[in-house]
């Protein structure tokens, strides 16, 4: 009895500190904001000093060029991380240290304040912004070349300044509809264990008792009283405290997946985690590696030449349409991106239809579960999808590592046990959301299973990536 009430003292001083957190961070805004300006600054120079500054040798290090320097810290270290801390403590990236968010946020303030349009609130940009800026970025080999990378990341963060400029009043509405990575940090951040959530008691309570305090303007437009999920959270700590309802709370990892998702998920999401995180994001990274291209470009080329049809192996775009670098060595012609297109086009579009398939069989024998299970158990499969998306971004810093003699032998490894376990974890998931639609002890495992060849598809894609090839 002794250890449970030890245990029980613990955790209340555990989130008494953790609200003091919050509280911290409500507290203190202006240092929130000089961290979050020079982080501006520090992605500014990171993006715009290697554009203009001549391609490395191949004799060049980390440690004594810029432009590699700058490719490690940015692909290598700053990406892969960023995703990862979605997962360990929400979106406290986006509401803190976001460049992006922090120059929407600005230009909002000080722009014309204009309503926001029902293009912009349209829910398939998630997808679509991920899918484009994913593909794009493959197009123009956005990790290997700082021009590609200051097009991309330079291009959206004018986006960010434009609708700030046009649309809300000292709001993020670019990071709410628009970001191209808004749809996958929110999957990931419902994976995290501490998230600011709304009493509904102590709100009602305060409302009962007629308080009425100031107003907190929330980035993302939330409603504050129905605070419940980490998606569209930016974790800026701006609502502490709101109504003494609102803290900075810890909670088991994935919970909100099992419960608030049964409320929550929607067909966009379902759509972005199978044809986006495990069907585009996996051709993006397999398709330079992998022996079925260069099979499918050597057949082509040749019955090209058998058929004098030499232009498309002659034909070359500008960098910013295709990768175009001759000093380099790396030009694609026509038949190159038409097949780097053909591929990931076709392995997000083989791969969403087979796990789509495999969760609507999963629904259909949990019957009668209605499609917001379909919805619901898509969100299983967030564990494994996002190891696989930083298992793939992780890759370069690997191979710059590598490139530097850097010892390794620890990487298959750790792969593996990521792999293993998020997968274990995504088993997890479905096991418990088939008991929220179904008790029945045979139909609850026959839902489970069909998750679990879900997830054996997702595994054996990125084990042809490290392993298999």
């Amino acid at each position: 009895m002794s250890s449970i009430i030890a245990t029980d003292t613990n955790r209340s001083r555990a989130s008494r500190m953790l609200a003091g957190f919050g509280r911290l961070m409500q507290q203190n805004r202006h240092v929130i904001q000089r961290i979050q300006w020079t982080v501006v600054l520090f992605y500014a120079v990171l993006i715009i000093v290697p554009a203009v500054h001549p391609l490395p040798p191949h004799s060049a290090h980390i440690w004594d060029n810029v432009t590699l320097f700058a490719q490690f810290l940015f692909w290598g270290i700053w990406w892969p991380f960023v995703l990862l801390s979605m997962v360990l403590l929400g979106r406290v990236w986006c509401g803190v240290f976001c460049p992006e968010g922090t120059i929407s946020e600005w230009a909002s303030k000080h722009g014309r304040h204009g309503a926001i349009p029902r293009w912009v609130r349209w829910g398939g940009w998630p997808f679509v912004a991920f899918v484009g800026t994913t593909v794009y970025g493959q197009m123009l080999s956005v990790y290997q070349y700082p021009k590609a990378t200051l097009l991309i990341l330079g291009g959206s963060t004018v986006g960010a300044l434009i609708v700030g400029y046009l649309y809300g009043r000292n709001v993020r509405v670019w990071c709410r509809y628009l970001c191209p990575v808004n749809g996958v940090f929110g999957l990931l951040s419902k994976l995290a264990p501490v998230s600011f959530r709304t009493d509904p008691q102590q709100w009602q309570a305060s409302r009962a008792r007629g308080e009425r305090p100031e107003a907190v303007n929330c980035p993302t437009l939330l409603p504050l009283k129905d605070l419940q999920s980490a998606s569209n959270c930016h974790s800026c700590g701006r609502c502490q405290g709101h109504r003494d309802a609102i803290d900075l709370r810890f909670r088991a990892p994935g919970s909100e997946v099992v419960h608030e998702s049964r409320y929550r998920a929607t067909a966009g999401e379902l759509i972005l985690i199978t044809f986006g995180l495990c069907g585009i994001a996996v051709g993006a990274f397999h398709w330079s590696a992998s022996p079925w291209l260069i099979e499918a470009k050597q057949w082509i080329a040749l019955w090209l030449i058998d058929a004098d049809w030499m232009w498309p192996l002659q034909t070359h775009a500008p960098w910013w349409i295709f990768t175009n670098y001759p000093g380099q060595n790396d030009v694609f012609n026509l038949l190159d991106g038409t097949l780097l297109l053909a591929y990931i086009g076709t392995t997000g579009l083989v791969l969403g239809s087979v796990l789509t398939g495999l969760l609507f069989a999963a629904r259909r024998s949990l019957a009668p579960a209605s499609h917001g299970a379909l919805y619901h158990l898509a969100h299983a499969l967030i564990p494994i999808a996002g190891c696989g998306v930083f298992l793939g971004l992780s890759a370069l810093t690997v191979s710059m590592l590598r490139a530097e003699h850097v010892p390794l032998f620890w990487v298959g490894s750790v792969r593996a046990v990521l792999l293993g376990s998020t997968a274990l974890w995504s088993l997890g998931l479905f096991w418990q959301i088939s008991g929220k639609y179904n008790d029945h002890a045979v139909r609850r495992c026959l839902g489970t299973g069909f998750g679990a060849l879900a997830i054996a598809v997702v595994v054996w894609a990125w084990w042809l990536l490290f392993w298999g090839w």
